[in-house]
């Protein structure tokens, strides 16, 4: 069976086009020479730092959990982690006097 699609796969590389799909790359030309349309990325990380770090396959796993039941992208997911964390410590800074 692997033989039969590598043949036709061979055979499909040595066809040539057909005349209609010969045309259908100057219509292709004209399209790309007008002006083309500048896509603009939306500047949604304009002063914002970039948070990164590896972490084993169960941390991993764990985060994907977490940000699935909270239905957060991994922005949010961090930040919220990182905002309890400090709270945390700041608790227990408080209490420790």
């Amino acid at each position: 069976m692997k033989t039969n699609k590598a043949t036709a796969f061979l055979e499909n590389m040595n066809m040539l086009p057909e005349p209609e799909e010969i045309a259908a790359p100057v219509a292709r030309e004209r399209v790309v020479q007008e002006k083309p349309v500048a896509k603009t990325v939306p500047k949604t990380r304009d002063g914002l730092k970039h948070l990164g770090g590896y972490c084993d396959p169960e941390t991993v796993e764990k985060f994907a959990i977490l940000r699935a039941r909270l239905k957060l992208d991994n922005s949010e997911c961090i930040a919220l982690a990182i905002q309890e964390l400090y709270n945390k410590q700041k608790t227990k800074k408080a209490f420790s006097d």
